[in-house]
Order: structure tokens, then sequence, then C-alpha cells
């Protein structure tokens, strides 16, 4: 694991905190974390103690899942807070408490899983231009009816996007009520739910599995994954969805990557957005348009992926062909 040097850590915090979030002197400013991500969260805490906000760190302990809710008095103090940093082990990004808190007006970024040597390398990226892709690729999401995903390792992936809105993945979250991800460089859009039909072939990375040295094979039929092979990821995956039920299985996600800086690590937090990487979700998307809501949401990364919406090519074998 590479040594960071504290006082890089810190920059990256002070960084996130004033050009991705715009803490102002005055602003309240809640970091929730968990004991395994507790040096990123101090971090923050620090830094925005030094910009002049009313600093304040909740450590709780570490959910079972991505999605899970977080205990109803950290879900109360995000709701009362201008800023919210959640670097957390499993991601509280599809939770009610996260949309409950941004209808209150927080501005919230989920940085689930994230390392020191992350947070170091991609905080301070230029999100300026990574805005700039991620708006351009969301709307040619929204403007879109068909995608199609392939993949040399096999992919074979049809889904419905009409009606749909795509979002991008700024890093900019200056406005009461917004939401992302640090480190950021996404766009995504929630396919209609029941029109994915194909097969999957996850081979960069899987929630909850890290990287895949066995690609994972998803079968899906009519919007769910209802087979799924490959080795120990593969293993992992089924386990953690074993007991959710169908929902836990919705193909709820279609999502580019857009970081320049970004690397496959085995944290989906930065490997879904790996530039011209493609990741595909299962579980919740109630938070972003679509109508399943389910205490779980599992990003896979596909490499070198090709991309059609309507016919147009927009990815083609791992290369962005649109700016």
């Amino acid at each position: 694991m590479t040594q960071v040097d504290p006082r890089d850590l810190r920059q990256a915090a002070r960084t996130a905190l004033i050009q991705c979030m715009g803490l102002r002197a005055g602003e309240s400013c809640l970091v929730v974390t968990d004991r395994e991500l507790f040096s990123v969260g101090a971090a923050f805490w620090e830094e925005a103690f030094q910009a002049g906000a009313e600093a304040m760190l909740i450590e709780m302990i570490p959910r079972r899942r991505n999605g899970e809710e977080p205990p109803q008095a950290v879900a109360w103090a995000m709701k009362h807070a201008n800023v919210v940093i959640i670097p957390t082990s499993k991601s509280l990004s599809h939770t009610a408490a996260r949309r409950e808190a941004c209808q209150a007006g927080a501005r919230i970024a989920s940085l689930p899983g994230i390392t020191e040597e992350c947070a170091v390398r991609t905080l301070v990226a230029d999100y300026d231009e990574i805005a700039e892709r991620s708006i351009r690729l969301a709307q040619i999401l929204s403007e879109g009816k068909v995608a199609r995903l392939t993949s040399a390792r096999g992919t074979r992936l049809e889904l419905s996007i009409e009606g749909r809105e795509g979002y991008p993945d700024t890093g900019q979250y200056m406005t009461p009520g917004d939401f992302g991800n640090l480190p950021a460089g996404e766009a995504y859009i929630a396919p209609l739910e029941g029109s994915a039909n194909g097969i999957l072939v996850v081979d960069g990375s899987m929630a909850g599995a890290g990287v895949v040295e066995d690609p994972i094979i998803l079968h899906i039929e009519d919007g769910y994954a209802m087979r799924v092979e490959g080795g120990e990821g593969a293993r992992r995956l089924e386990e953690t969805i074993a007991g959710l039920g169908r929902e836990a299985r919705n193909v709820a996600e279609l999502g580019i990557g857009t970081n320049h800086l970004a690397i496959i690590s085995g944290r989906v937090l930065e490997d879904e957005k790996v530039m011209g990487t493609v990741h595909v979700a299962l579980g919740d998307n109630s938070g972003f348009g679509g109508r399943v809501r389910v205490p779980s949401h599992l990003d896979g990364v596909i490499l070198s992926p090709t991309l059609e919406v309507d016919g147009r090519v927009i990815i083609d074998n791992g290369h962005v062909t649109v700016w």
C-alpha cells in the first residue's frame, strides 16, 4: 500500500471542500465516516474547521452493504447541515437518508471506499474539464432511445433509455440539494425497467468483489440478472444480493466514466470513473429517475467497451468518440 503524506491528504480534502463543494466560512459541514475510512474523514473535518465552517464529524458502525440506511441520528444530522461529506466503507448514496438530506438543501458528496492514495491522486483533478465531458455525454443519454453495449470479452446487451434523463457527475456541488461522488466523473442514466436483455461480462471490477480476475458473466432477461457465472467474484456477487429479493437483480444504471486521472484500483468508486469504461449497476435506481427501491446498488465495470446510442458510436473499444 502506498504511504500517503498526511499533508497531501489534507490538501486533497481542502481542494474538494473549496473547489467541489463551495464550502464557505460559517456554513455547517458534517463528515460521516466509519473506522475503515476514519483517516480520510478526519482530514476533511480538519480542513472544514480550518476553512471557518461549523465542522462536525460522526463515526458510525460500518454498514453491512452498499445502500443500507445509516442510524436515524445520522440521517437527522445530514438533513441539518449545509455540506455533507461521506467517506464510508459502504455507500450511502442510494439511501433515503441521502435523498431526504438533499431535499432539505444539503450539498452532499459521497466517497464510498475511498483510499488515502485515491483521494490524493483524484481529488485534485481538473473538474471543469470533467464537467464538460460529463454534461455532453449525459445530454446524449437523455436524448437517446436505445443503448447497445458490446465488448471483445462477450458483452452483448441492449437497453431502452427512452424518456429517462441522463445525469452528469461533475464533481461540482455548489447548489443546495446537489449530490454526487468524489472523485467524480461519469454520465449515467436509469434504463427502463424490464428493458435490458443480453449478456453482460464484467471484466474490470465489481462492487463488493474488487478487481475481477475471472470475468463475471450476467445473463440478463427482461431487465433482471437471472443467472450469474464466473469465479470468486461471481460467488461474492451472489452472496451480496442473496436474501434481498428479485429487485436486487434489477439492471439499474448505465454509466460512462469521464475522469482522466482515475485508474482501475478495485474500488468501484474510482473504477467506474475511469475514462472510456462503462459500468452497469444492479439494484436501486430510485435516486436518479428509476422506479426500483432496494437496499443495494452494485456497479460492475466493463473494460474497452463499445457503446452505441441509437446507432451512434459514442465509445469505440474504450475510446470516447464525441466531444
